[in-house]
């Protein structure tokens, strides 16, 4: 799509804004030693970027900045990811090498940590599940096809779920398995649910229960997903001040407030696919956020996506260094997690 001309002076006038902040011109881009073209050229392919939607200017006589294609299109085609400082690289290290006695606590930590290397915005979704254990579990038929599943956690949330009963299972096995269920799981903390469903309550399921793997596969949609019972963990807020972008206070505090709303921002972060994404812009479905990219990472327990890590920032964000970071954080949070007991 783009000639190879167009795509270096893309990248460098992307490069340079992110770091400067001010709209690039011509003369700029011809003094870096990467790019090696007059300004009357490179003024000529940044009127066709702009033609093409790569461009803006914001005002008649300044520079260039990114549009949000051209950031898309710098991102998935451009970006050369940074190597982490030995700084850096150590201070991560030193971090999953502390003694922590609750799993939670390393996310929030990873939370603070990124926020502090960046001056963005941390934003770390995690389940309660690692403390949080099954008090209570119900199956209370509505009719013959459905009943509804009750899930009471010693923190006390209740959640409710509409489930459809199996062909042919009667009131007195579904009894059965929520007596089994109880005498299993009750006290067992919710991250280690699923698993069990497998091992000592599937056992006891077959032994007692004539459909036991339709009845798993039920169980397994109440008890075994790790999007309920979420914290959001947020670090560095205030930096979102030090933008020049954020000077306009009404910005900021729509921001804010879309930050101090969990369940807006649950869905804003945890809508995002596996692995690492980026979304820019109007990308993230959010009017408060449509100034800013988030950069998001999930992280894993068992092979199962257990929770989102991510940095939030102006559109002119420092992509290749958060890349980086996430992609180093996140692998060391699954490493760490997979060796936890369990």
């Amino acid at each position: 799509m783009l000639t190879e001309r167009q795509r270096l002076i893309l990248a460098a006038i992307v490069d340079d804004y992110i770091s400067s902040a001010e709209p690039v011109g011509s003369r700029t881009i011809s003094k870096r030693g990467d790019v090696g073209y007059s300004p009357a050229t490179i003024r000529n392919e940044m009127a066709d970027l702009e033609e093409l939607g790569f461009l803006e200017q914001p005002h008649t006589s300044a520079g260039r900045i990114p549009s949000q294609k051209g950031y898309r299109y710098y991102v998935d085609h451009l970006v050369r990811l940074d190597t982490l400082s030995s700084e850096e690289m150590k201070r991560l290290k030193t971090m999953f090498a502390e003694k922590i006695t609750a799993m939670e606590q390393v996310v929030q930590h990873a939370s603070s940590v990124l926020a502090q290397l960046t001056n963005y915005t941390s934003i770390a979704l995690g389940p309660e599940m690692f403390s949080t254990t099954l008090r209570h579990f119900q199956l209370l038929p509505l009719n013959e096809e459905t009943a509804v599943a009750i899930v009471v956690t010693s923190t006390g949330h209740v959640e409710n779920k509409t489930v459809s009963i199996p062909p042919g299972v009667s009131k007195e096995e579904l009894e059965k398995v929520v007596n089994i269920l109880n005498a299993k799981l009750a006290g067992i903390p919710l991250i280690q649910l699923r698993s069990q469903l497998y091992t000592e309550v599937g056992a006891e399921l077959n032994k007692y229960v004539s459909h036991a793997q339709e009845m798993i596969g039920l169980l397994e949609s109440v008890v075994g997903g790790p999007d309920s019972h979420r914290e959001v963990y947020l670090n560095g807020t205030s930096n979102m001040l030090f933008q020049p972008e954020f000077k306009d206070v009404d910005k900021i505090k729509t921001i804010w407030d879309l930050l101090e709303e969990t369940p807006a921002l649950i869905k804003v972060i945890g809508d995002a696919p596996s692995g690492i994404q980026v979304r820019i812009g109007q990308e993230n479905g959010h009017e408060a956020i449509a100034n800013c990219s988030l950069i998001t990472a999930t992280y894993t327990f068992d092979g199962q996506p257990l929770g989102t890590i991510g940095l939030l920032g102006p559109t002119r964000m420092e992509y290749a260094r958060v890349l980086n970071l996430l992609n180093v954080v996140s692998s060391q949070l699954n490493l760490f997690l997979n060796r936890w007991p369990h």
